[in-house]
């Protein structure tokens, strides 16, 4: 058994952990909520110019823009990879990082090329490490991201895409469920999919969408589709920020519980040692006292 200075010791440096745990904790618990005030906020805009676009799809303009184009052989793709730029968030991480694994190792099993942008220090070094190939990233994005920073290195996909040189392109991130959970996500970005047309309202089976473009399809398409691929991207972003808030406060909780268990353990073997030796002290004086 250890002696009762060496207990103290390891009871001290628990205590002083348990204090970083709970102030991280408190730290994450006041910016999760301001994480998910923005994400809420960007959810509608999200979701209504996802489905101006997804209903330009179907309708049929003299101008088809490349980001409704399905190409029917896919030999390049492309994933934007959102991840945190800090550590402590549980398998917040692991968990995008491990559905992206399997979907690069599934297309490369079929021929394709992949190529990546990073989001966020975590996901760049995984891929660097992992031998991915990386054509743009950025990170220390902070906790307020701010589109000029983010739609950089996003054109560069969107640019290969758009000539040619990668076929479809995917978005990784942590969608925000609620405080205890978090879904990672993987979901189509380019080309648009019909599919993700929502019924808002049913519409008739055989009605049609278009509209009328003011002053050409040209110009109005080509600013919707940027405004599209922002909005998506922003909102993934301010998705993560929120999910990795609320991963942090729960881990952070966790260890402060798992700290307070450890104390609680420590001082029980810390009495028994004080005993122990009260008790062979009391021994010794008694038999000292008998031999006189």
């Amino acid at each position: 058994m250890a002696g009762s200075k060496e207990i103290r010791i390891k009871i001290k440096s628990v205590q002083n952990t348990r204090k970083i745990t709970k102030a991280m904790e408190m730290v994450a618990a006041s910016k999760m909520r301001k994480a998910q005030d923005r994400m809420r906020a960007t959810r509608p805009y999200g979701e209504k110019i996802r489905q101006v676009a997804a209903h330009l799809s179907t309708a049929h303009p003299e101008y088809q823009h490349p980001y409704l184009v399905h190409r029917e052989q896919i030999k390049s793709v492309g994933f934007i990879l959102v991840t945190s730029d800090k550590g402590l968030c549980g398998g917040l991480n692991t968990n995008v990082l491990r559905q992206l694994t399997h979907a690069m190792k599934e297309w490369e099993s079929r021929g394709a090329k992949v190529e990546l942008v990073t989001i966020g220090n975590k996901g760049l070094g995984f891929m660097q490490r992992m031998g991915g190939k990386v054509i743009a990233q950025v990170t220390q994005l902070g906790d307020t991201p701010h589109l000029e920073k983010l739609i950089g290195p996003v054109k560069v996909m969107l640019d290969r895409y758009a000539s040619g040189e990668i076929d479809a392109v995917y978005i990784a991130y942590n969608r925000f469920i609620n405080t205890m959970k978090q879904e990672p996500t993987l979901e189509p970005l380019l080309p648009l999919a019909k599919a993700e047309l929502t019924s808002e309202e049913q519409q008739p089976t055989n009605s049609a969408w278009d509209y009328i473009y003011e002053p050409d399809p040209k110009a109005v398409i080509d600013e919707l589709m940027v405004r599209y691929v922002e909005a998506l991207v922003y909102q993934a972003v301010t998705e993560n920020i929120a999910s990795e808030q609320s991963a942090r406060m729960v881990a952070m909780k966790a260890a402060s519980d798992n700290a307070g268990n450890v104390i609680g353990e420590l001082q029980l073997i810390y009495n028994k040692s004080r005993q122990a030796a009260i008790t062979k002290e009391l021994s010794e004086i008694v038999g000292g006292a008998a031999a006189v």
